[in-house]
């Protein structure tokens, strides 16, 4: 399965952590397909965004068990990047639907 670049980025993560490392160290965070890897991330990034990466760091998570009563059901894996731009760039503002 050939991934698009649009379809490697699935959301921004936003949350106090992701925040700080976005105000301190130039980290984005992002919840990504769970076949893409480093190069893709940095390739769809950098044309959706029009910026400079300069690393990506990958973390993947296992579904959780999940009850609904007597029934029990599991959340899809998931895989996280946390995104580090390059120091001469513009920071990336997100777009927040309300």
């Amino acid at each position: 399965m050939k991934l698009e670049l649009a379809d490697v980025i699935l959301a921004p993560l936003i949350t106090e952590k992701s925040t700080g490392l976005k105000d301190k160290q130039r980290t984005l965070c992002f919840k990504v397909h769970r076949d893409a890897n480093k190069i893709l991330i940095k390739q769809a990034v950098e044309e959706l965004f029009k910026t400079k990466v300069d690393w990506v760091k990958v973390s993947r998570f296992q579904g959780k068990e999940k009850r609904y009563g007597r029934f029990t059901g599991r959340r899809a894996d998931w895989k996280k990047a946390y995104v580090k731009l390059k120091p001469d760039v513009k920071m990336i503002e997100y777009v927040e639907v309300v």
